[in-house]
């Protein structure tokens, strides 16, 4: 008669089993190109690289670590993005902010966020829970000094409410805004370092506008937030 595998072997060969079974592929790495796009647009994006300041292959090259090629594809696509203007064997150089842009991203926003603001009225609570947890990371960051994560929590919370809104023609206008916003956004923190607290105040009034279903107080809470904001870049753009 056959011998009965004991409970220890069956065990064994489970063990061998799970051990056996295909080990996860490694996580490929983003192509060359993406890693300098990325990395140049954080940059300008947060602030490292200025407006006005001259960059040049040979050092983002280095800076990456990949080879001059996937260097110009990435500065010719934040070229088409407006960030930068490429000069032939020179570099590419980080356009500044001008007053038109602030004039023309304010206008836009103020015209998209008032639409949404009373349009999302009477706020739902999914709306109004989502909008108090970004307040409070934005009272987090503010905390740590995170400037950056706190102006892209900044453009979250009013892009909450555009999506709210229900229009996806007007949320995709708005999302065309986006880099703009950032970049805007952290300069006025970095200029204007009571901006920060500001920032929360003024935030805070729009959700109490919104939970109260006070449609003229809140789109007041919004000119007046966006307002602001276009009196201090312009006072920093000369």
């Amino acid at each position: 008669m056959p011998a009965t595998p004991s409970l220890s072997s069956a065990s064994s060969a489970s063990s061998s089993a799970a051990v056996a079974a295909p080990p996860t592929p490694p996580v490929k790495p983003p192509p060359a190109a993406e890693r300098v796009y990325t990395h140049v647009k954080q940059g300008v994006l947060e602030r490292h690289y200025e407006g006005g300041t001259l960059l040049t292959e040979g050092d983002l090259a280095e800076a990456v670590g990949v080879s001059r090629t996937p260097v110009r594809e990435a500065l010719l696509r934040l070229e088409a993005e407006g960030l930068l203007r490429l000069y032939p064997k020179k570099g590419a150089l980080v356009l500044p902010v001008s007053v038109q842009e602030i004039g023309d991203v304010v206008e836009t926003r103020l015209l998209v966020e008032e639409h949404a603001v009373r349009k999302v009225m009477p706020a739902s609570a999914p709306l109004l829970d989502r909008l108090s947890e970004l307040l409070e990371q934005q009272r987090r960051q503010a905390e740590t000094g995170d400037l950056a994560a706190m102006a892209a929590t900044d453009r979250c919370f009013h892009a909450t409410i555009v999506r709210a809104a229900g229009n996806q023609i007007v949320e995709r206008l708005y999302d065309q805004l986006r880099d703009r916003q950032l970049r805007m956004g952290v300069a006025v923190m970095h200029s204007h370092p009571g901006r920060v607290a500001k920032n929360i105040t003024e935030h805070t009034e729009i959700l109490r506008t919104l939970r109260a279903g006070d449609v003229e107080a809140a789109a007041e809470a919004i000119r007046g937030h966006v307002g602001s904001v276009r009196h201090l870049l312009r006072g920093e753009v000369r």
